[in-house]
């Protein structure tokens, strides 16, 4: 079994398209460990402010089968991969980390850069997995997280079911 964390977004029907995806993944993975759902701006294009959250999870998937798996579940609940990069969302989840893997296999690039540019994933990652190490920087999330300029990016907490 690996150890992944995934971070997830929508800022299309944002409550029920997180917990859709929560759902998919529970039924797919088992167990899950949830962070506390986050609310942010957008990054990247003007829109409506996304809900973020980070899962860490069990997978005995490659990480070029666990990339195929999540992108059913987002195409299943209206993911929309035509147009600009940066655009609404339905759902979208992202392998963070896949057990200690660094490097590019299948066009995914492990650990996203993300981890440490966005508050909406490195503040959830600091939450479930603070004494984690980071798989290059050899750092805790929580170090990170303490270290990372906490005026960048606005997050505000919200309360899902």
């Amino acid at each position: 079994m690996t150890h992944v964390f995934l971070g997830l977004g929508s800022n299309l029907n944002r409550e029920k398209n997180i917990l859709a995806g929560l759902i998919a993944l529970k039924n797919k993975f088992g167990n899950l460990t949830c962070s506390r759902v986050y609310e942010s701006e957008s990054v990247g294009f003007k829109g409506s402010h996304f809900y973020n959250l980070v899962v860490s999870m069990q997978t005995e998937l490659s990480l070029s089968d666990l990339s195929e798996a999540i992108k059913k579940i987002e195409d299943d609940h209206g993911r929309v991969r035509t147009g600009p990069k940066y655009r609404p969302r339905t759902l979208d989840i992202d392998i963070l980390t896949y057990g200690d893997f660094v490097g590019v296999e299948a066009g995914i690039e492990i650990p996203r850069a993300e981890i440490t540019k966005n508050a909406f994933v490195l503040l959830p990652l600091s939450e479930i997995a603070p004494k984690e190490l980071h798989p290059c920087l050899k750092k805790s999330y929580a170090d990170l997280w303490a270290s990372y300029d906490q005026k960048a990016q606005a997050l505000w907490k919200i309360d899902l079911p």
